[in-house]
């Protein structure tokens, strides 16, 4: 199916040379027995969901798999040769300590990927955690376990080039960089989201597709696989691009923005110069960079962004 569908992009699309292709990839063992069959369809990299190699944590958070699986999940991608492997790891989990965050983080540094996303865990309304009484390490435990997690994949060679990604020398993730910079692309597909602007106009719109495959399946035809479909406002665009952009730690040049969404650079003046008085964003040559400040507040940053917010905050002591 994967072959098929590479294919039939291939004749329809204009792919470079370097394409990079990713399959994100469960660790149990009925999927990794395919990654060969995946790297002969033409995938070139993998996105494996391991999350964490202690078997408790695993099973708290209702994981599937084991770390034994996840190891041998790794062991047959490299075996099947791909040469670009991330990894998924979380801290912040159920009862884990600062140690506990450290060990597992080593255990995943050990298998030697190229890229590795390092995020904490977040409980989504909605979801059967949400509701369950888990404990969790407070805002201090989660702040420390990040930053240790810093210094271990510093050490290991490894640039955080986004909020929660890291990457060795010419790794980085090349689809996540293309939504970082908020920059279009294609969903296709039962439940998927895309982006497109239109070069004409400006116009920047969103398309979201049935979600159902049956459903999906059932509107073939010109523009009915589409369930919704709206263009962004002006303050949407400004949002939305601050939302991405400001999650690059080197942040981006402003003319990006303009690029991006049509709009004057006049239009974001006052959040910019609100998020520098708060000691949240600097520039830096022909970049706005967020400050380590910055970084760690992400939230306050890009809220200054939203709206008016940034009158509303100009002035006020930093977080």
């Amino acid at each position: 199916a994967v072959a098929d569908l590479l294919e039939g992009l291939g004749a329809r699309l204009t792919l470079a040379p370097d394409v990079e292709i990713t399959l994100e990839a469960n660790p149990d063992s009925a999927e990794a027995e395919r990654f060969a069959a995946y790297r002969a369809a033409g995938v070139n990299r993998l996105s494996i969901g391991v999350q964490s190699l202690r078997a408790e944590a695993l099973a708290r958070l209702g994981r599937l798999h084991g770390p034994q699986e996840a190891r041998t999940a790794f062991r047959l991608g490299r075996a099947a040769g791909f040469e670009n492997i991330n990894l998924d790891l979380m801290y912040g989990l159920p009862d884990q300590d600062l140690d506990q965050a450290g060990e597992d983080l080593r255990q995943g540094l050990d298998l030697g990927s190229e890229h590795l996303s390092y995020y904490q865990l977040t409980l989504e309304p909605g979801t059967p955690f949400a509701s369950a009484p888990l404990r969790l390490p407070d805002d201090d435990q989660s702040a420390d376990m990040q930053e240790q997690g810093q210094e271990l994949l510093a050490d290991a060679g490894f640039i955080r080039y986004e909020i929660s990604a890291y990457a060795q020398p010419g790794c980085r993730s090349r689809h996540n960089l293309n939504y970082w910079t908020f920059g279009d692309y294609l969903g296709l597909g039962a439940g998927a989201h895309g982006k497109r602007t239109d070069s004409a106009t400006g116009r920047v719109e969103r398309r979201v597709k049935w979600r159902s495959p049956a459903a999906y399946l059932a509107r073939r035809g010109p523009g009915g696989f589409c369930r919704a479909r709206h263009g962004l406002g002006e303050r949407d665009k400004i949002l939305e691009f601050a939302l991405n952009a400001f999650r690059l730690t080197e942040g981006f040049d402003p003319a990006l923005f303009v690029a991006r969404t049509g709009l004057a650079l006049e239009r974001i003046a006052a959040p910019i110069s609100a998020a520098g008085s708060l000691g949240l964003l600097r520039r830096e040559a022909q970049r706005l960079v967020p400050t380590p400040q910055g970084v760690r507040f992400l939230n306050d940053l890009v809220a200054l962004f939203a709206e008016d917010e940034a009158e509303n905050l100009a002035g006020k002591p930093g977080p």
